[in-house]
């Protein structure tokens, strides 16, 4: 029990065996160009649904509000580059894959809800704490709470498959797995957390008529969807996540197929977000443009704004290096190359890589910045130690 109660008190960058000598929300970790051993680091955003917020009405006056109750684009989400592109994935065509990876644990783990940034969630997921705490040095028990995921779908063997491939084209050596069977987690996730919501970008590279669709309903996931006729234009506010939760309207899709809005039904993306540029392009320090099917960063008839950091190659090593300063460092610089808007998408690969906050703590300052103007979304809630920093 000692152990216990010493995981839950221990600080970022202390030297760890397992993730069990670190506190919730931590994971041990070893980056190794930078680190000598183990360190504790982040493994969890802060979910901003889960906070009771005062947001600021004038200078002097701050009200009090529910933790879901502002629109859609009021807040941030982490997401995963390729978020199916898994290390040691196994081959589901029996040749062996030649193609890169992006992320290390699945889907479902990617997604589960994160325990324990702030006094008030590990509260509410004490008992699962509990429950859990003998198994988390496997990292593929940890929750970490990403809430986007970017998947590439191709015709693939009759059906529809992610694929890390080029061309458009998917191939045996770069398919990965049917989408049924990811669409089969994220259903299983949004059954099991009734008041989350997930977002899908698709590089869409499906041709099959309906194809997209077909799969959506065969996962169970059209139950979920989030119609194209209740997305703002002209740069409006979504709706509440509170009215989004209470309609069971909890999945948002984008395509990069401009033709499908009309023909399936799925909202092309640019027209209702832009994005900077991805791969090495969008990693350069100061620079913060648009990739080039994006309208510019600065049109505000596009109400999302998703911001892109991971390299053109993937490199797993190094990944830890780039989850640092020059994460947060872009995030400000595309603060301002989208008129003073900050990210409410942060996409990354091998997310839980980090030195210390990582992508978990951007998100965090994401949320922070657009919630209450703090540089730290705990700062954020009622009753915080946490200083607010602007």
């Amino acid at each position: 029990m000692a152990g216990l109660f010493g995981a839950a008190t221990a600080n970022i960058g202390d030297k760890c065996s397992t993730s069990a000598d670190c506190g919730a929300g931590q994971w041990c970790f070893d980056c190794e160009p930078e680190l000598a051993g183990s360190h504790c680091v982040r493994s969890a955003a802060t979910n901003p649904f889960q906070l009771v917020l005062y947001i600021g009405i004038t200078f002097s006056t701050c009200i009090e509000i529910s933790n879901n109750s502002l629109p859609f684009n009021k807040y941030a989400y982490l997401t995963t580059h390729n978020s199916f592109a898994i290390v040691g994935e196994p081959s589901h065509t029996g040749i062996p894959r030649i193609t890169f990876d992006n992320q290390e644990d699945t889907v479902t783990d990617q997604l589960n809800v994160a325990s324990a940034s702030s006094d008030k969630i590990l509260l509410l997921f004490y008992m699962s704490y509990l429950t859990s705490i003998n198994s988390l040095h496997n990292p593929n028990v940890l929750q970490n709470g990403v809430r986007a995921l970017m998947l590439d779908t191709y015709d693939f063997k009759g059906d529809v498959w992610l694929c890390h491939s080029s061309g458009g084209k998917c191939n045996d050596f770069t398919a990965f797995e049917p989408a049924l069977d990811t669409f089969k987690e994220i259903e299983a996730f949004l059954s099991a957390n009734p008041s989350e919501i997930v977002t899908l970008i698709l590089e869409d590279y499906v041709n099959a008529p309906n194809g997209l669709t077909n799969v959506f309903n065969a996962s169970g996931l059209q139950k979920y969807w989030f119609p194209v006729s209740k997305m703002p234009q002209n740069g409006q506010d979504w709706p509440l996540v509170s009215d989004m939760v209470t309609s069971n309207q909890r999945l948002l899709v984008f395509t990069s197929a401009r033709s499908k809005q009309v023909t399936e039904g799925i909202a092309y993306q640019w027209n209702f977000m832009v994005e900077n540029n991805y791969g090495d392009d969008g990693m350069d320090a100061g620079e913060c443009s648009n990739r080039a099917e994006s309208a510019p960063l600065n049109d505000k008839t596009k109400s999302l704004v998703l911001m892109n950091y991971f390299p053109s190659v993937p490199v797993k090593l190094t990944a830890c290096l780039q989850h640092n300063k020059g994460l947060t460092d872009m995030a400000s610089t595309c603060y301002s190359a989208a008129g003073n808007r900050w990210a409410n998408f942060i996409a990354v690969d091998y997310y839980k890589r980090s030195e210390g906050g990582g992508a978990f703590q951007a998100t965090d300052l994401l949320n922070g910045m657009l919630l209450c103007g703090c540089q730290d979304v705990k700062a954020c809630q009622q009753g915080s130690s946490v200083v607010c920093s602007a």
